[in-house]
């Protein structure tokens, strides 16, 4: 078996000694070099040819985002930031995102020997998940995320946040209501989706990405700075209007609610479902529930397969599936699962999905 070569940027002695022992367990990843900064490393890729570099955000020298644009430009390669969970890392984040960075791990605050160790399945996993990833040059980007699950955590189903339950007469109504589900490479196709809608679009949109609670506020207020809609983080009891988009927190399942005429966001602080929290599953199934045949299920790229059930019981109640494909997804996990289930009734390329929620809700 062909092993996932390595390289390890930061500028932490101590970082890079913990990460190069924790890949030292793994069959199928070779740490092939470390480098405390970005000159170094870029010697260590032209002489080792990596298959995917973890990068540090704050280095001596050249920042990690700086050093990810000049990369993505001219070598584009698969990397794997290691943010900081801070409001200022989590801008810097976004950014490298942008810059076409695959993934990031959140740097642990306090004891980061520890807590990387502690953190070792997750890095593991992103590493192997970004070796399969489709990375495209810097150009052909438009100018977050941590999957919020641990692998080790139980695998809770739906059922523990919202039984299942017939969902009531819903006659379809010109209230249309689109939920989006993603995680990795989500934060950057959310963006394009939202940036492609008009502003009097007839539909409020709920969002479910798999991102932590320090990141999903900074996001939804950075793409509310890039499109016509208005887009912020969802809040308890607020009311889905047109033309806004509801961005799930990151440490809460957001559930549509009817109150009356009106739809309503509603946070949930129960258990991770498919080790998510916000899952989509949570937010597909309140759309069953309660919006029934006037909902619209979306899924971009992410990896697993949280919301495939969720899309499948959406189909039922009477709701178009629409799947980002393959060739566009940086991952093709959660929306290939809603593919090959038979739960899509359309496969489409990302640049093309806005415009067909346009014809789909006006049509």
């Amino acid at each position: 078996m062909k092993k996932i070569k390595l390289l390890i940027v930061d500028d932490s002695a101590l970082v890079r000694q913990v990460l190069t022992s924790i890949f030292a367990e793994t069959p199928d990843i070779e740490v092939v070099g470390t480098a405390p900064d970005p000159y170094i490393a870029r010697e260590k890729i032209k002489k080792l040819n990596p298959d995917v570099l973890t990068l540090d955000v704050e280095m001596p020298r050249m920042d990690g985002v700086t050093f990810l644009g000049n990369l993505m430009r001219l070598r584009p390669m698969p990397v794997v930031m290691v943010s900081s969970l801070t409001e200022q890392g989590a801008d810097v984040t976004l950014r490298a995102l942008e810059y076409g960075a695959v993934d990031f791990v959140a740097k642990p605050k306090l004891d980061v020997a520890e807590g990387l160790v502690s953190y070792a399945e997750e890095i593991i996993g992103k590493v192997r998940m970004a070796a399969k990833a489709r990375v495209r040059p810097l150009e052909r980007r438009p100018a977050l995320e941590k999957a919020s699950g641990s692998d080790a955590a139980p695998r809770h189903s739906v059922d523990v946040v919202l039984e299942a339950r017939p969902p009531a007469r819903l006659f379809r109504t010109t209230d249309r209501i689109i939920g989006i589900g993603s995680s990795t490479g989500g934060t950057e196709a959310i963006k394009e989706v939202l940036m492609q809608l008009p502003a009097d679009i007839q539909a409020g949109i709920v969002i479910t990405q798999h991102i932590p609670a320090a990141f999903s506020a900074p996001f939804a207020r950075r793409v509310d700075g890039l499109t016509a809609l208005s887009v912020c983080q969802a809040e308890d009891g607020q009311q889905i209007r047109p033309g806004h988009a509801y961005i799930a927190p990151g440490d809460r399942h957001l559930i549509v609610e009817r109150d009356g005429a009106r739809y309503v966001c509603r946070l949930n602080d129960g258990p991770p479902v498919n080790r998510h929290k916000p899952s989509v599953d949570v937010m597909l199934r309140s759309l069953v529930q309660n919006a029934g045949p006037n909902a619209i299920g979306v899924m971009l790229t992410g990896m697993g397969d949280d919301g495939a059930e969720g899309m499948g019981e959406l189909k039922a109640a009477g709701a178009p599936i629409i799947a980002q494909d393959e060739k566009t997804s940086v991952v093709w996990g959660m929306p290939g699962e809603v593919v090959k289930r038979g739960y899509a009734d359309e496969v489409l390329p990302l640049g093309r999905i806005a415009s067909r929620l346009v014809e789909l809700v006006h049509g």
